[in-house]
């Protein structure tokens, strides 16, 4: 189904309020006004929170982007929220607190919500149909993560309301969202973010929401995969304003190692810029498969087809096998430089991954797989998810283009 197009206009709205909050006034707003769109260094030196963020007296400087997979509460890790939080609650913090210095350290971190969240209290559920408590949001802002996307097969598992729910909750603790609405006017504006002195415009859309349609009246409910709907609002946002596109797209075939054709065809069609000249999209960010999938450069654009999932419980392949791959997942980080000219484009001046692990323990914590691994070399399990994930990133030649694995 093809979805109405985000207006230029609208676009270019929204991008001149986050311009004239980042000088000098209150905090960028997000999609709903919510503070959170822009982060800074804590005095603390101990990551970043919101602020307003100018260029620096000398122009722009570097910034560091990271992004991570779908964060899945299935029924065990929402029962180990509870365990973490004395019984009083929920809390979610532990379970992601060792990867809170990468995540924390970089200018700008994003991650994928693939489900949504039930009202206080509950009842929260986990799969088929997923409605996660609501401390999720809490707990990934403390994380440090900017903001995430909300667009999924999961999306639409509690219809209107849990999409109302989760970005009601998002907006409460200052996480930035794009990729589900509430309502039309929200749909058609994109996600800014700030670092660096660039406005970074982010978007999100999904292959579909598990056969349950769109709510009646509301197509605009979540946004689903259609190139040229994915083109013009590229174009929308960069003709608004935006230094950089980044897209984040829900894709691909479950399990599987190697992108599909879809993820194949759809990226380099968002990767090649019109006339031969470079693409409105400078990163592409994939989700869905469960599983690490490769990263690739295609020409200017950095694409990951699948960064596996960040948190989840203990996963089964169709056949009903549990497997491992489930849990493992990069971390992706770009650093962007300023351009270098008047009329020139920032850059990817490094590409990096880190291999990221969901130890199932008891307790279930998200790890930094490298951490991990040198703090308890006898985890041949350890050693052997990072040897696979190192694998299948670099399987598509993105070590010539660049890609390492951060040290």
């Amino acid at each position: 189904m093809r979805l109405p197009r985000r207006p230029a206009a609208t676009v270019a709205a929204a991008l001149l309020l986050l311009t004239l909050a980042g000088c000098g006034g209150p905090e960028a707003p997000d999609s709903r006004g919510a503070p959170g769109a822009s982060r800074a260094p804590r005095p603390d030196g101990g990551g970043a929170t919101p602020a307003a963020t100018t260029a620096s007296p000398t122009g722009p400087r570097a910034f560091t982007l990271v992004a991570t997979g779908d964060v899945l509460p299935h029924t065990e890790i929402i029962r180990q929220a509870r365990e973490d939080a004395g019984g009083d609650g929920y809390d979610f913090t532990r379970m992601l607190a060792g990867v809170k210095p990468l995540i924390s350290g970089a200018d700008l971190a994003i991650c994928h919500m693939e489900t949504v969240y039930g009202a206080d209290g509950g009842p929260f559920t986990g799969y088929p149909s997923f409605k996660s408590p609501p401390q999720v949001a809490r707990a990934l802002k403390e994380t440090g993560y900017t903001g995430c996307d909300t667009a999924s097969n999961h999306t639409l598992d509690d219809g209107p309301a849990g999409i109302r729910r989760t970005l009601d909750a998002m907006d409460a603790v200052g996480l930035v969202h794009t990729g589900s609405a509430r309502d039309a006017t929200e749909a058609g504006r994109p996600a800014l973010l700030r670092a660096g002195g660039a406005t970074v415009a982010h978007l999100a859309y999904t292959y579909g929401t598990n056969g349950i349609p769109l709510p009646k009246g509301q197509p605009w409910a979540v946004n689903l995969i259609d190139r040229g709907r994915i083109l013009a609002d590229a174009r929308a946002a960069r003709e608004g304003g935006a230094d950089l596109v980044v897209v984040s797209v829900h894709w691909g075939t479950e399990w599987q190692d190697a992108p599909n054709d879809q993820q194949l065809t759809l990226a380099r069609e968002l990767a090649a810029g019109p006339g031969g000249g470079r693409s409105d999209v400078d990163l592409i960010l994939g989700t869905h498969a469960h599983i690490p999938q490769a990263y690739e450069k295609i020409g200017d654009t950095w694409t990951v087809y699948g960064l596996g999932d960040q948190l989840a419980g203990h996963m089964f392949t169709y056949d009903g096998a549990e497997d491992p791959r489930g849990n493992w997942s990069s971390i992706a980080r770009f650093t962007f430089v300023p351009p270098a000219g008047p009329g020139q484009r920032w850059t990817v001046g490094k590409a990096e991954f880190v291999p990221q692990v969901t130890d199932l323990g008891p307790p279930y914590r998200v790890l930094d797989l490298r951490e991990a691994v040198r703090r308890d070399p006898g985890r041949v399990d350890f050693a052997r998810a990072l040897e696979h994930i190192r694998t299948i990133v670099l399987s598509r030649g993105a070590a010539s283009a660049g890609l390492t694995m951060a040290p």
